[in-house]
């Protein structure tokens, strides 16, 4: 009986690096369990060490030419599961201030809707280059759970509310960019229902009535 191979594809650095981040996800709920400062450090360089994987997957991956249909999966995957795991363990941290559960709401409410709305673009054949407003949105995020997740003072700085300062930069960002994807996939598509109608043959009926 012969074995089934496995493909190499899964095993590229890019991808090992999307699955790392994964990985990560446990380590990281169990240091934000603890509400002390050494834990929340740890859990500060934990997902310190996730972005960096975040951004060496995307650089390998284009400078080596191994952009690969898994990796376009695993990729945003990692990303939206380990910045809602710490957002969601952040909301239910035992010390004050907390992040507020609304945000955290809105936060994950956004990437669902754009995840959905690629699906929707995906199936109908469209391509949608990633929104430069998305772009930043990562950028101040990244900056805000690193902050939250320290959430101390040290050497005179306020790091929950610097972290807090970031997530509304962030969120208002998200809402914006999410509402521009949306109406943008909304116009492609209907623009291309639209033209797919118009190239339609017409039916002996169809042309015998006009006539």
């Amino acid at each position: 009986m012969k074995r089934a191979k496995i493909s190499p594809v899964l095993f590229t650095l890019p991808n090992q690096l999307s699955r790392l981040r994964i990985a990560l996800i446990p380590l990281l709920v169990y240091f934000l369990s603890d509400p002390g400062p050494v834990a929340s450090a740890c859990a500060a360089l934990t997902f310190f060490i996730a972005s960096l994987t975040d951004f060496f997957d995307g650089y390998l991956a284009r400078l080596y030419g191994h952009t690969t249909t898994i990796g376009k999966f695993l990729d945003p995957l990692a990303d939206k599961l380990i910045v809602a795991a710490a957002l969601i363990m952040l909301t239910a941290a035992d010390r004050t201030p907390r992040v507020p559960a609304w945000m955290v709401v809105v936060i994950i409410g956004r990437e669902l809707a754009v995840t959905g709305l690629r699906g929707i673009a995906s199936g109908e054949g469209l391509i949608l280059a990633a929104e430069e407003l998305g772009k930043y949105k990562m950028i101040f995020q990244m900056f805000a759970l690193h902050g939250l997740m320290i959430h101390y003072q040290y050497f005179l700085v306020d790091f929950h509310a610097a972290g807090m300062y970031f997530l509304w930069i962030a969120l208002i960002l998200g809402v914006w960019s999410g509402i521009e994807y949306h109406v943008k996939v909304i116009r492609q598509v209907t623009t291309k229902h639209a033209v797919s109608s118009a190239r339609v043959p017409l039916s002996p009926e169809h042309i015998e009535a006009r006539g």
